[in-house]
């Protein structure tokens, strides 16, 4: 082995990306010392997107009081790259992590809109938003919000929606939204390519993984089909069917309308920072990793793109648990390697690195 690059993504809840190349890195390193080593860690706009992006441009992280997903007052971070770029997680502000609980028809965006504005007051125009991990399904209508537009019901009465009032919304009114938003540039990095509603949409889809319950996920659908509706109707142009309007429970869609974003697939801006395919030449192998290898995995996440960019290079997968059929993974001449090999996935977890080592250790001899 003369040249291996190492980009994982974080396997959540247990290790960083960052952490998880490290350990990667050192067990290859101990058996090919002379071996060059690139360690890209890498995110597809959900958690650890900041420190990744930060690690590959340079900057800083700042912090601000926003509101969260249940209306408590937290502490959300953001970063300012080097080019003063601000890059903005809103798992941070408005994550399913950030809640007391699940409240899968009344949490908000509301304070990643506050979080856009923090950026905004520190002089910030080009926006990169990573929109991962979300809470809500209120179509970014509490970002929008909080940026200062408006949402009148039937009888005139302003109010903020969220997923179960998103059919109330009868007019939007965006003349009082935050001036600098018109000189500043959005790019939406985004993990999911599904449609704003529908049976593959941002309620059937990903409605039940923030607590909703079949009666409820139809009532977000509803209400997502009807706030669609409204934006076709205000901006002149359809946003449901754009792949990603769906994300983070219609947030894309949010995006795209009141700030003009372009959406992105989070991987593909990723491995551009890294300028991965320059990187990748005279490479003999790949090495990617996550917490769990699913069919997700080959639909816009890390996987699906380091192999999309890979050319000729080989690549291997260090993963907690493995859920694809070996056939579809010989398909992709991927190989496999599962932190949980001979134990439980909960025995993994609780001792993250010691498995991963052991793992990519077995990989490592499998280079020799």
């Amino acid at each position: 082995m003369n040249k291996v690059i190492i980009a994982p993504d974080s396997f959540k809840g247990a290790l960083t990306a960052k952490e998880a190349a490290g350990i990667i890195a050192e067990e290859i390193s101990g058996v090919f010392p002379l071996c060059e080593i690139i360690k890209m860690p890498i995110a597809d706009g959900g958690e650890g997107s900041v420190d990744v992006i930060l690690s590959a441009v340079g900057g800083n992280v700042y912090s601000a009081k926003v509101q969260s997903p249940d209306n408590r007052q937290i502490d959300a971070s953001f970063g300012i790259a080097d080019n003063n770029a601000a890059i903005l997680e809103m798992a941070q502000s408005s994550g399913i992590t950030k809640q007391l609980g699940l409240h899968p028809m009344t949490a908000n965006t509301y304070g990643f809109g506050q979080l856009i504005k923090a950026a905004l007051d520190r002089d910030a125009r080009e926006f990169i938003l990573c929109i991962g991990g979300s809470a809500s399904t209120d179509g970014g209508c509490g970002m929008a919000a909080a940026l200062g537009v408006k949402f009148h019901d039937a009888q005139g009465n302003s109010f903020i929606p969220c997923g179960e009032t998103l059919n109330e919304i009868s007019d939007i009114d965006i003349s009082g939204i935050d001036k600098r938003i018109a000189g500043s540039s959005f790019t939406v990095m985004c993990d999911v390519d599904n449609p704003l509603f529908g049976t593959n949409g941002a309620a059937y889809i990903y409605g039940p993984q923030k607590g909703a319950n079949p009666e409820q996920v139809k009532t977000l659908d509803k209400g997502l089909r009807h706030y669609g509706a409204l934006l076709e109707e205000h901006y002149g142009r359809s946003f449901v069917t754009i792949p990603g309007s769906g994300a983070a429970g219609g947030l894309g869609a949010g995006c795209m309308a009141y700030l003009g974003a372009k959406l992105k697939r989070g991987i593909d801006a990723i491995l551009e920072l890294y300028d991965f395919k320059k990187q990748r030449e005279n490479a003999d192998l790949i090495i990617t990793g996550e917490g769990k290898l699913d069919s997700q995995s080959f639909q816009g996440k890390v996987l699906s793109g380091v192999i999309r960019e890979a050319g000729d290079v080989p690549v291997w997968s260090i993963c907690g648990v493995c859920d694809i059929d070996p056939g579809l993974l010989r398909g992709y001449s991927i190989e496999v390697f599962e932190t949980s090999e001979g134990i439980t996935a909960e025995e993994s977890i609780r001792e993250p690195a010691k498995y991963l080592r052991i793992a990519a250790r077995k990989a490592t001899k499998e280079m020799i």
